[in-house]
């Protein structure tokens, strides 16, 4: 088995603008992307993934990883994302080095 060395983008973000976030990634490059429900704490008080009445579904927070060849792509995501989305909406992204199997599906 061969594996490659590949890069990880994650963004975690609110999901109100999941489709635009994704929009982004495509534009840059990503090929294609998964997103999960997210919850915990960050400066923006609590944000949770249950399924309580009391929670606003606009208001949940949202996991969107991405695979990449290279790190100038990884990077062209991070900083358009940035730029265009976590001013006015609450958000963090970070890479990781990753090794993947069937490196032409990125």
């Amino acid at each position: 088995m061969t594996l490659h060395k590949a890069i990880k983008v994650v963004v975690i973000t609110e999901i109100i603008i999941s489709e635009q976030v994704c929009h982004t990634i495509e534009s840059c490059g990503a090929t294609g992307y998964t997103v999960v429900a997210a919850g915990g704490k960050g400066d923006r008080n609590v944000r949770t993934i249950s399924d309580r009445a009391s929670v606003v579904e606009e208001f949940r927070n949202i996991k969107i990883e991405c695979i990449v060849k290279t790190h100038d792509t990884a990077q062209l995501i991070l900083e358009s994302v940035a730029e265009k989305w976590f001013r006015n909406y609450s958000g963090i992204a970070y890479l990781e080095e990753v090794e993947i199997l069937r490196s032409d599906k990125f």
